[in-house]
């Protein structure tokens, strides 16, 4: 069987999400060995996520510089720090765009299994996003955006590239202040499981490409580049 290319694999990985398709990305099952580090950049797009009780859409882009460290072979604390937007579009009126600033996340892998290839890994993250505020109408506006969601997912070592999929539990908070009137408001409670897949993709030795979608409760995708130090 002849080797596919990493571009051949990624344009079929984007084509499937217009067939389906957030919470935070889940990184997959490639964790590194314990006093390890894993590096990379990482961009994540939220293409749509309802709020509860019919308040409109979410949408995000957001860029980071990302950290993995091997507290054992089996634990890593991930973390993650860069800029982000928010786009929020109530029902009925025009979409409120609120342009990038810092955006950090944090979250935590346990492999739960090992063997023959296999493996499969518990995980838990948290991105918060803090784009800039915006004026409308001469009132000042300011969102914050908190994404958690846990997941399990496995995976299976095809040498050429790995391939994973798996389910997770995810909420999107946004938070928005109009003047000093606060309002926090969840996402759409109905849609709290979604799935997961990925592949890693090996470039070298010690870096790879990292694809993944996330599906039914959203629509999202991520992409890294990762390297082991």
């Amino acid at each position: 069987m002849k080797r596919l290319s990493p571009f051949f694999l990624s344009g079929i990985f984007f084509l499937c999400l217009h067939f389906s398709s957030q919470a935070a990305p889940c990184y997959g099952t490639k964790m590194p060995e314990q006093s390890k580090f894993f590096g990379g950049v990482q961009t994540y797009i939220i293409f749509n996520r309802y709020l509860e009780a019919s308040r409109g859409e979410l949408r995000s882009t957001q860029h980071f510089f990302q950290l993995s460290w091997g507290v054992y072979d089996w634990l890593s604390i991930d973390l993650k720090g860069g800029a982000g937007n928010i786009k929020q579009h109530p029902f009925g009126s025009d979409e409120i765009d609120y342009t990038s600033s810092f955006a950090g996340g944090y979250g935590f892998r346990v492999k739960l299994y090992d063997e023959n290839k296999t493996k499969i890994v518990f995980g838990f993250q948290h991105i918060s996003v803090h784009p800039k505020a915006i004026h409308l109408n001469g009132i000042k506006n300011r969102a914050v955006l908190d994404d958690w969601q846990t997941s399990i997912l496995a995976s299976y070592d095809l040498t050429k590239f790995t391939p994973y999929l798996g389910i997770k539990l995810s909420r999107i908070d946004y938070i928005h202040w109009v003047d000093e009137d606060r309002k926090r408001e969840m996402s759409d409670l109905t849609k709290t499981l979604g799935l997961v897949c990925g592949l890693d993709i090996p470039l070298s030795r010690n870096t790879w490409l990292n694809l993944e979608g996330q599906f039914l409760d959203s629509e999202a995708a991520a992409i890294s580049v990762n390297f082991s130090f």
